[in-house]
């Protein structure tokens, strides 16, 4: 199985005084090269505000925000005389909008702990903390968990080079759900949120996250926006193309105490309420919900599955959860065809690995996932299938169309790495088991 030969896109911002105003602001993404002649992928924005992506042809000579506030104006006007946030909700619709409107942003957050679980990616981390440390967040600490260190280069980078902004935290037992774990444990804000070492936060990216748990107590979690950073290799412009992390622009609450008529696993399907690299929770409600499962994440033989346990857990645990495309992270993508092929089995891992940590350590939830079994495996052969399959015209952005077809080789290794998500798990569970009996 070969990469497919596919032209590097420029990655852009593009902000609107109004859908039919005037050009703000255009820059490239943070931290990305110069707009190039061809193919630009642009995030949207509204006075600030994240909106809608657009993908448009920019010809040598031509004014590269000129060319897309075209497409961009179009995106922005196709529902109507709304507003952006109108429209955008209404191509999905809400499911609680009662809840939406009681968990409006208020003026001051609660107080955040960031942390970043990391292991050998000194660079990355450097690139991540910068950007959150220019936080428009109020107040806020990070904590970096240096994850089975080999060598004393995070350290030095942490208690070095950002001394007294950063605290560190090391945790020798390896695996993403046993870090995030013990970023808990160090944590003092009432929300702790979560990010990767290879984002880069937008500057109200805190701020955004954490304002609704002020205005809704029973809120647990909330997740944010994840956008491409780059879009240079082929591997970079598939998974885009293809989703990427993304889960869109409309604002979403999801209430257990009333599931969402158009989400029939639910709460099974936490894939789709975010991401790990963009979700924080209340403290409280973590910790109520037993945390992270130690025995899955990347790190362990489950290849990943921890943040959406940790979704689910906070759910069953009676707590509602939020989805705002105003939390913004810009994501480096893996960059090879091998590191696709490695996230494409271990997302099918993950997502058995979860649900098998879910029933062990939550087995009154046995009779719901069995009455949802049927549609269950409907869509896990509809979410690896050969994707190419579907309507054709999708660009990097337009989440859930398909512009590249995703190679049958990927969807075998999904499905692979569903087959053996519960064996991984089990073997986590046991060699954690033998590490503690160890101690």
């Amino acid at each position: 199985m070969s990469s497919p030969a596919l032209r590097p896109i420029s990655v852009a911002e593009l902000d609107l005084d109004t859908p039919e105003g005037p050009v703000l602001a255009f820059r490239p993404a943070p931290g990305g090269p110069p707009v190039e002649p061809g193919e630009v992928y642009a995030l949207v924005r509204l006075r600030g505000r994240p909106a809608a992506t657009v993908v448009a042809v920019v010809a040598e000579g031509e004014d590269p925000a000129e060319v897309l506030a075209g497409p961009a104006r179009r995106r922005l006007a196709e529902a109507g005389p709304r507003t952006a946030a109108e429209r955008l909700a209404a191509a999905r619709p809400l499911a609680r909008p009662d809840l939406l409107a009681r968990s409006r942003p208020v003026a001051v957050p609660p107080r955040a702990s960031v942390v970043v679980a990391t292991r050998e990616r000194p660079e990355q981390l450097a690139r991540a903390l910068d950007s959150l440390l220019a936080q428009d967040h109020p107040d806020h600490e990070l904590i970096v968990v240096d994850n089975a260190p080999l060598t004393t280069d995070t350290h030095d980078l942490v208690t070095g080079t950002y001394a007294d902004r950063v605290r560190y935290v090391r945790e020798d037992t390896p695996g993403l759900a046993v870090a995030h774990n013990a970023g808990l444990a160090a944590a003092d804000g009432s929300v702790v949120a979560f990010t990767d070492d290879d984002v880069i936060a937008d500057p109200h990216w805190l701020t955004a996250l954490t304002e609704p748990f002020a205005a809704d107590p029973g809120l647990g979690c909330v997740t944010g926006l994840i956008l491409p950073a780059r879009l240079r290799t082929p591997a970079q412009i598939l998974l885009e193309s293809h989703g990427g992390f993304a889960k869109g622009f409309a604002p979403r609450v999801y209430d257990p105490a009333e599931p969402p008529a158009d989400e029939p696993l639910f709460p099974f399907t936490a894939g789709s309420f975010g991401s790990g690299a963009n979700m924080a929770f209340r403290a409280a409600a973590l910790r109520e919900a037993g945390g992270f499962d130690p025995a899955t994440g990347t790190g362990t033989a489950a290849r990943g599955g921890d943040d959406l346990y940790a979704f689910v857990a906070v759910l069953s645990a009676g707590f509602r959860l939020r989805y705002t495309a105003e939390a913004l992270v810009w994501h480096h993508h893996r960059d090879t065809w091998q590191d696709l092929r490695n996230q494409a089995y271990g997302y099918g891992a993950g997502l058995t690995a979860y649900l098998t940590a879910t029933l062990v350590r939550r087995p009154r939830l046995l009779p719901a996932l069995l009455a949802r079994l049927p549609r269950g495996l409907a869509h896990a052969r509809t979410m690896t299938a050969q994707r190419g399959e579907g309507p054709a015209g999708g660009v990097p952005g337009e989440h859930g169309t398909h512009h590249h077809p995703w190679p049958r080789g990927l969807s075998r290794l999904e499905r692979r790495g569903m087959l053996f998500g519960p064996i991984g798990y089990a073997q986590a569970r046991v060699r954690a088991r033998r590490g503690r009996n160890a101690r």
